[in-house]
């Protein structure tokens, strides 16, 4: 990770989505500052707090930016409203295509139901390492 600036080096990072496409596409949606939350179910790894900074990589394991994680909330998958699946920006940013788009997200990993838990997560983009733009 040498693109990574020093005080970031002791980061945990990680990408989003489940393939190098998918990481792409949400990892452009962040840069651009359309995607300021995300999801995982909470008993994923990657759960975070407040405060914490975390590297984004992009489809090919590179850094390619720093979030801050703002807020942190535990939600059913029905109790995600509309607010939130706005800030996730993606598709046309409404709770049906969050809805659709996160029970096929879910059951491909084999873990969706209807009434499952979710980290809801809020972030702000930090820093967009130089060479970011040149991703794909």
């Amino acid at each position: 990770m040498s693109a990574v600036p020093e005080q970031y080096r002791g980061l945990r990072s990680f990408a989003f989505g489940d393939g190098p496409a998918l990481a792409d596409e949400l990892l452009d949606l962040v840069i651009r500052g359309v995607k300021t939350a995300t999801c995982s179910t909470e008993d994923e790894p990657n759960t975070s707090t407040p405060g914490e900074r975390w590297i984004v990589l992009d489809g090919r394991g590179e850094p390619r930016c720093i979030i801050e994680t703002t807020e942190v909330s535990y939600r059913r998958f029905g109790e995600v409203d509309a607010a939130f699946a706005f800030e996730e920006g993606e598709g046309d940013r409404s709770l049906d295509h969050w809805r659709n788009a996160h029970r096929n997200y879910f059951g491909r990993q084999g873990k969706f139901c209807e009434g499952m838990m979710l980290m809801c997560e809020r972030f702000r983009l930090i820093e967009v390492f130089s060479d970011a733009e040149q991703t794909s």
